[in-house]
């Protein structure tokens, strides 16, 4: 390996962990968005409750396409 591969690959592994982090933190704010369990009507918390599931599920959709992006 010369300095150009190692240096490549570094790079390649701070740019999927930034893309990650960067991924996450914008479903975590779509998923999350606003009022506190106490303001919120029945409605509302199941509501709240489904977005937080479909976002897990998008967390993990992303997790297994990045994994077999890899291959």
């Amino acid at each position: 390996m010369n300095a150009n591969q190692i240096i490549n690959m570094i790079m390649r592994m701070v740019m999927r962990k930034a893309v990650n982090k960067g991924l996450d933190a914008g479903l975590d704010k779509i998923a999350g968005r606003g009022k506190t369990r106490d303001e919120m009507t029945p409605e509302e918390r199941q509501q709240a409750r489904a977005g937080k599931q479909a976002a897990k599920r998008a967390r993990q959709g992303m997790k297994i396409a990045r994994r077999a992006g890899r291959m």
